[in-house]
């Protein structure tokens, strides 16, 4: 009987510490890293994996309460999918009705292949659902606070369309938009035709934002890298018009003239050889997937058609006779 009292007694113990436990646990605020978190819940998460995820953001420091505090309301099945604005200072009960609410706060951006970095800031800036963080910032802090090592922002974010919880900052949309990039271009690069002239990945991604600019149809992304692919490799000056383009700045007024192409800039390839110094704008993953694995062509010249397509030729006198015909058209040459 001893024995049995002093089990009773231990099991009493016990429960009105679990109780006070969880009492404390359900009504304590928690203190996130930061003053909002945006969390994601995907379709088909359990419990388990969200609680853990929960921790691994910082909004809880173990698991266990938290599951335990929902299947003691029987609605473990009950958090819904889906991205969630969490506020530092929700108690868990409270977190655990937003979840469960499914108070969804989401909203979209979208980066366009060929846009430059200033076009994603002003988009950015445009954008009423972001927290403006980045607009007095130079372009080399966002850079610093978003852990780019590069010395120009320009290419490195990955265009698409991003979801996010209203509220996020453009800082850290930019940051998802990076890390984006950086994991396409490197997945590209380890699968990357063999003999290609580029060092680095990097040099990729330039001849990226180059056939981004240059093409027009799609169909030809690939014959475009191939043509310049071929000059390099020859030694032969790319002579790109958007890589001059970009290197005029506010000054291009809509129409590009012999004497731009004579002037000498970083960016004009017409006067320097080989790949410019960064990208010129953000190539989408079929640019990069050209670039890295060209069309095995003969040619070395292009003149543009006047319909988005071009003519490829392999001689200067072939180029010159497609010049003139296209030309007359409105075509460019290249």
């Amino acid at each position: 009987m001893r024995i049995l009292k002093s089990l009773l007694l231990l099991g009493t113990v016990l429960v009105i510490g679990f109780v006070a436990w969880m009492t404390y646990f359900v009504i304590t605020p928690l203190q996130f890293p930061t003053k909002t978190v945006e969390f994601e819940i995907r379709a088909g998460s359990n419990l388990r994996v969200i609680s853990q995820q929960l921790v691994e953001q910082g909004i809880l420091e173990e698991p266990w309460s938290f599951i335990l505090l929902v299947r003691a309301m029987k609605m473990a099945g009950g958090i819904k999918a889906g991205n969630y604005l969490l506020e530092s200072g929700q108690t868990p009960y409270e977190l655990f009705t937003t979840l469960s609410n499914g108070n969804v706060t989401q909203d979209s951006i979208t980066f366009i292949e060929g846009w430059t970095f200033a076009q994603m800031r002003q988009a950015l800036n445009n954008h009423e659902s972001v927290r403006h963080l980045t607009m007095a910032y130079t372009d080399m802090e966002i850079m610093q606070n978003i852990g780019a090592t590069e010395s120009s922002p320009e290419g490195l974010f990955f265009p698409d369309t991003y979801f996010f919880s209203r509220g996020m900052s453009d800082q850290d949309i930019l940051k998802r938009a990076y890390i984006a990039m950086q994991g396409r271009l490197q997945a590209a690069w380890e699968q990357r035709a063999p003999g290609l002239p580029y060092a680095t990945p990097y040099e990729a991604l330039i001849m990226a934002s180059i056939v981004e600019k240059e093409t027009g149809k799609a169909s030809e992304r690939a014959t475009i890298a191939g043509v310049f692919l071929n000059r390099m490799r020859i030694g032969m000056r790319l002579q790109t018009d958007p890589t001059v383009i970009y290197g005029m700045g506010e000054a291009f007024d809509g129409n590009l003239r012999k004497r731009d192409l004579l002037k000498d800039t970083p960016f004009n390839t017409y006067t320097r050889a080989g790949l410019p110094p960064t990208p010129i704008a953000m190539p989408g993953l079929a640019a990069i997937t050209a670039a890295l694995h060209p069309e095995q062509t003969d040619a070395f010249y292009f003149v543009g058609k006047g319909d988005g397509s071009h003519q490829f030729s392999r001689t200067l006198s072939e180029h010159n006779r497609a010049v003139v015909r296209y030309q007359l058209k409105g075509g460019n040459a290249r």
